[in-house]
Formats: structure tokens, C-alpha cells, sequence
């Protein structure tokens, strides 16, 4: 029988990279704190309906890569593919809308049915803001500052270069959208198969296409710039403005459009070529008609979402724990005697090993494959006398300790 291995596209986060994905977490939750966002953790799945409308049935997203299933009562329900529907979802089931501003942040898996590559799982983790109630361009000044902040925190600021672009408001994005229909509908054969469908259901992803032919011909394909009423403008201008003040540097890219149907105005990226193809590490935008869309009120919104894995490969090698103290029962009798001293160092603070088993040469040699600066050993004459022996494992030295000083002379042997 072959040895069980995880489903294609997920894997065990073992203890080296799951300290990489925590330094990833953590360092985005703090610095999200700093702009006032609260952490908020919504079910991992939701009715398909929360996921299929706001995306957009012609997604690839919704139409190749959702896990579904009926449940046994009979109903629709989808894995979350990404986690602003369920956001916005939270903030109507909670009856938040009255609520506005929102500031939310979020961290945990997402599910893709997509090729595994490097950076990319089926099973994958994100951390992501939104911010739902304000239709000032101000709101996406902050979170792309946010963004460029926790990136510069994870120490990998100055690997990624951020992409900006507008989708203008509904007006706009519709006399694009016939534009764009008109050129490529009479170049429809040249078209890539997956963009031969886009163009019945969502034209603008052809612009985000990888195919060659599909490349060749978005070269002459209309520019949105061109169709911009005064407002998109004047909006665009104002976000661009706000990041110049705060020296926030981007290139604007007018073939960047996301692949999510909600998002209006504002669309960015930040992009890296340190990852290959998956270049993307933190993207997002705004999206004022999603609430509406899911059967709330009007209200604006703005967020981001980056993916864990891909960051966790760009930072550099977290800081690893503190080397443990490992105690040590000499003989079988001592060994209850060791779970209490050992329990004592921990209420100090202390991490602690316990070595549970075989004689003392082994486990010393466990005590070091453990990488355990100090051993204590506890043997029947030391308990007698209310003592320790603890044994520097890197020299060798050793010195009797009291019991009753123990903890607070590790902690001074620590001391660099």
C-alpha cells in the first residue's frame, strides 16, 4: 500500500513554514491595528449564492474553480474562494450597515479547484481589509498605504513594485465594455478559446489574458482612459494625489482589471518578480455596488487580500524560538519529581522540554537533537540536597543550582 500523501494542491504546514506563515499573520494583524481594523473570522463555507453573485457566474473563479456540494439537507453550499463576499455577508446577517465606517481584518484558508504551481494551492491562506461605508478616495489611500506598510514591515518592501488602474463608476465601465465588445467581436476567431467565452460574459478579463493571440491583439485594444466621465477622473486623480503625498510609488497600468466582477474605480497590485509567474502578492480594490448587489443598501467599499504562502516565500527566515531547557530524571523514581520542577520553570516563563524515556545517554543526545541549550539533571543524591545539576550542552560546563533558584539562574545563563 503507498504511503498516504495529502490531496493534490493542499499541504502540512510543518513547524519551519508554519513560522513563516505567523510571522506573515501576525505582522499584517499588527499593523492592520494601527489603521483601526478589527479582526473579524467568518464561517470557511457560506451558501453558494454569497459567493456566485458578486463574483460573477462568468468568472473562472465561479465557473471552473468553486468547491461545491449539496449538504444532506439539500442545500448549495460553496468552500469560500476569497473572503470579501463574506465579509459583506457578516456585515448583513449582523445588521451592521448602520454601523459605517467598518474596518475589518481578516486571516484563514481559501479553496481554489486551480493547477498547483509554486505559491499557489487549491487549499491556500489569505489575509485581507476591507473597509465598507466611505465614498471618499481617501479610503483607498489608506488601505493601499496599509498594504505597502505590512509589506515594508515583512521586510520585502523593496521587492515589490505597486500597479494602479481605474475602473471608472458604472457609467464608464458600460460604454468601455461596448467598446471593447465591438473590437474584439469582429476579431472574435483570433481569440483564445477562454476568451471567446469572456467576451458573452465578462469582456474586460481579456484584457488580463496570458495567451499570446489574446496579447497581440489587447495591444490595439480601446483604452479605457478614453471613455472616463469627469467623475471617474477626478476620483482616480484624487487617489493618485493621496499616494504621491504619502510617497507611496506606483506605475499606472491600464490593462490591469482583476478578475472579480464588483470592483469599480480603484484596482491595484502589488507585483514581484521574485516568484515567476505567480507575481502578484497583495491586490484589491473598490467595490461600491457589492452590498447593493447582495441585497443591502447601497454602500462603498475598498479592500485587499495577499496570499500567505506567496509572501511567507519572499520574507526572510523568522526568528526562531528561544532553545529550550531540558530536564532530565536521572532514575525511574525521579521522574515525578522532574514533571514538577519542570511545570515550576514554565509558570517562570521558560520553555521547557521534558526528556521521557531511555538511560542518560540517550537522553542527552535527544536533549541536543531538541536543540536544548541546558539540561537539567535530576538525580535521587540532588533532590536530597534540594538541588540541580544543569549542564551547559554547548560547552559541557556543569554547576549545582537550588532548586528554589533554578529558574531565575537559567534565565541568567540565557542572558547573552
Amino acid at each position: 500500500m503507498p504511503a498516504l500523501q495529502p490531496v493534490r494542491g493542499t499541504q502540512d504546514l510543518l513547524p519551519d513554514v508554519a513560522r513563516r506563515h505567523r510571522q506573515v499573520s501576525e505582522t499584517a494583524r499588527a499593523a492592520a491595528l494601527l489603521y483601526g481594523f478589527d479582526e473579524i473570522v467568518t464561517p470557511i463555507f457560506e451558501f453558494t449564492e454569497v459567493f456566485a453573485r458578486p463574483i460573477g457566474e462568468h468568472t473562472d473563479i465561479v465557473a471552473k474553480e468553486m468547491y461545491s456540494l449539496k449538504d444532506r439537507g439539500g442545500e448549495d453550499l460553496s468552500l469560500r474562494p476569497e473572503n470579501t463576499a463574506g465579509v459583506v455577508r457578516a456585515v448583513l446577517s449582523n445588521g451592521l450597515t448602520q454601523s459605517t465606517p467598518l474596518k475589518f481584518f481578516y486571516s484563514g484558508p481559501m479553496f481554489r479547484y486551480e493547477r498547483p504551481q509554486k505559491g499557489r494551492f487549491r487549499q491556500f491562506h489569505q489575509i485581507g481589509v476591507e473597509l465598507l461605508g466611505v465614498a471618499q478616495a481617501q479610503a483607498d489611500i489608506e488601505v493601499i498605504a496599509l498594504g505597502r506598510r505590512i509589506l515594508d514591515n515583512l521586510g520585502i518592501g523593496d521587492r515589490v513594485s505597486l500597479e494602479l488602474n481605474t475602473l471608472g463608476d458604472p457609467e464608464s465601465r458600460a460604454a468601455y465594455r461596448d467598446a471593447l465588445v465591438s473590437y474584439y467581436a469582429a476579431r472574435r476567431a483570433e481569440l483564445s478559446e477562454d476568451s471567446q467565452r469572456r467576451l458573452d460574459g465578462n469582456p474586460l478579463r481579456i484584457l488580463d489574458s496570458k495567451d499570446p493571440a489574446d496579447i497581440r491583439l489587447n495591444a490595439d485594444a480601446p483604452n479605457f482612459h478614453d471613455f472616463m466621465n469627469l467623475k471617474s477622473r477626478d476620483f482616480f486623480l484624487d487617489v493618485r494625489a493621496g499616494l504621491d503625498g504619502l510617497g507611496i510609488k506606483y506605475e499606472v497600468n491600464p490593462r490591469l482589471v482583476r478578475g472579480l466582477d464588483y470592483y469599480t474605480h480603484t484596482v491595484f497590485e502589488f507585483v514581484t518578480t521574485d516568484l515567476g509567474a505567480q507575481g502578484t502578492v497583495l491586490a484589491g480594490g473598490r467595490y461600491d455596488g457589492l452590498v447593493e448587489l447582495m441585497g443591502g443598501p447601497p454602500m462603498h467599499g475598498v479592500g485587499w487580500a495577499a496570499g500567505i504562502e506567496r509572501l511567507a516565500l519572499l520574507i526572510p527566515e523568522p526568528q526562531k524560538p528561544a532553545r529550550p531547557v531540558a530536564v532530565i530524571p536521572v532514575a525511574l523514581v525521579n521522574e515525578f519529581p522532574a514533571v514538577s520542577e519542570a511545570e515550576k520553570l514554565r509558570n517562570a516563563g521558560l520553555a521547557v522540554e521534558l526528556i521521557y524515556s531511555g538511560n542518560m545517554s540517550r537522553r542527552l543526545h535527544r536533549a541536543n537533537r531538541l536543540g536544548a541549550r541546558f539540561a537539567v539533571l535530576l538525580g535521587e543524591s540532588e533532590l536530597e540536597r534540594g538541588e540541580a545539576t544543569v549542564r551547559d550542552l554547548d560547552s559541557g560546563a556543569q554547576e549545582a543550582v537550588s532548586l528554589g533558584d533554578l529558574a531565575e539562574r537559567l534565565k541568567e545563563m540565557q542572558s547573552p
